[in-house]
């Protein structure tokens, strides 16, 4: 078994479970794909982030797989119904945690871990940016510019 370290932490390996491979629905889904789609919508529009609807669909309403029910993902369903963010979900989080990490550093200057933790949080950006760029989601003339990011989040 081939172990592979986990990027920038001390940990080594390979955590969590594996899916079971299922290609349909299971029978004891309660819900059809519209009143699936409709909630995710409605749920979007109520600030919840996709990670978290995702989490409110398995937990409080017995939906196991998005992709399952609806044959879609969430950005898709997003996307038809017009309602999707203009940027990713996960670069616009390291975005906000990078913002404040810069705010924190210009208080505490001395913060040395916290400089090089705002590294990490950099290059993190700068290699999902590269990726989005290369398959089409960001503009090929997108650059992350710290100084600029607050107008981002809006």
């Amino acid at each position: 078994m081939i172990r592979i370290a986990t990027l920038h932490s001390r940990t080594r390996g390979k955590a969590g479970s594996t899916r079971p491979y299922l290609t349909e629905a299971p029978d004891w889904v309660p819900m059809e794909a519209s009143e699936v789609e409709t909630l995710i919508v409605n749920l979007y529009k109520q600030g919840q982030s996709q990670a978290r609807i995702g989490l409110i669909l398995k937990d409080q309403y017995g939906v196991p797989s998005i992709q399952l029910v609806t044959g879609k993902k969430l950005v898709e369903i997003l996307k038809e119904n017009e309602v999707a963010a203009r940027y990713p979900e996960d670069l616009i989080s390291l975005i906000r945690r990078a913002m404040q990490l810069r705010n924190h550093l210009g208080e505490n200057k001395k913060d040395l871990s916290g400089k090089a933790g705002l590294q990490r949080i950099e290059s993190k950006i700068y290699r999902l940016a590269a990726y989005y760029k290369k398959n089409g989601v960001l503009p090929s003339d997108w650059r992350y510019r710290p100084e600029s990011a607050s107008v981002l989040l809006r």
